[in-house]
């Protein structure tokens, strides 16, 4: 029976930051001429307000010479895809380019544009190992395997890869317990897990990587790559056909699972907080 008592949750699709500038028609007309922006829009005539986008990218102007003067050097952080064209790019098209393309310490790849009101627009990416050492062989005292991990194995992982977890042993070891699969690289001289990554799922039509993880010690020596081989044969052997094999990883990584046959996804999450229902 629908309950029509049920109130519908508020949802934040997008932020559009609102820029204040001297003039529109100019402001768009460079942001999508130099800066490359391929939709654009103004309102009024002469335009006093304006907008320009690009894929999930959107900037709103404003016209209000005294804020823009009083706000004059206002930042926007965009992050993009590919970022070595399009800083390409904005150097073919004389953009004045106050800060060059290097990596950050947090992690991205970045350069800074100062547009033609004197706000600055980085341009970022998540950081990829171009240019970085190649990882080394993985050492010969290594070896994949599947196996339950113990609760002390899977919680020395989490930590030394820095995730926050304070779930108890008990929760710990009831997730372990729900898995369908672990693959385990693991020190053959010591038995000490280094690395593991877990598959869940209903065992008929969808499977579902997580944790993915690599001791600190032993990360760049290729044991990553190792266990997701691990897994990989696993569900060659045990996944019906047609069967589908989900997980969530960052942009930076993609590459890494692309080499065992994943391939970019869109989809929808929900995640469970209820500290949001007290």
């Amino acid at each position: 029976m629908e309950n029509n008592n049920v109130k519908p949750e508020p949802f934040i699709s997008h932020a559009e930051p609102v820029l204040a500038v001297n003039d529109v028609a100019e402001t768009v007309k460079y942001w999508h001429e130099v800066l490359g922006f391929p939709g654009h829009w103004t309102w009024g005539t002469p335009p006093n307000h304006g907008g320009v986008t690009w894929h999930g990218a959107f900037i709103q102007f404003s016209r209000d010479s005294e804020g823009a003067e009083r706000l004059r050097g206002q930042c926007v952080w965009i992050r993009v895809k590919n970022i070595r064209e399009l800083y390409q790019m904005h150097q073919d098209r004389n953009a004045q380019i106050v800060m060059h393309l290097e990596r950050q310490p947090w992690g991205f790849e970045e350069y800074v544009v100062k547009d033609l009101n004197g706000n600055y627009v980085t341009f970022a990416a998540p950081a990829t190992s171009a240019g970085e050492s190649k990882s080394e062989p993985m050492p010969a005292t290594i070896r994949t395997l599947g196996r339950m991990l113990t609760v002390a194995e899977y919680r020395n992982l989490i930590n030394s890869v820095g995730w926050t977890n304070t779930q108890s042993d008990e929760l710990l070891r009831e997730k372990l317990d729900a898995t369908l699969f672990v693959a385990v690289a693991e020190n053959s001289e010591t038995g000490e897990a280094i690395g593991c990554a877990l598959v869940l799922g209903d065992g008929l039509s969808f499977f579902y990587i997580k944790d993915v993880m690599v001791h600190r010690d032993w990360q760049r020596k290729q044991v990553g790559s190792a266990v997701m081989r691990e897994v990989k044969q696993w569900l060659d052997v045990h996944a019906p056909d047609g069967a589908l094999i989900g997980l969530f990883t960052g942009e930076g990584l993609a590459p890494f699972y692309q080499q065992t046959g994943f391939g970019p996804a869109f989809g929808m999450i929900r995640i469970i907080d209820r500290s949001q229902l007290l």
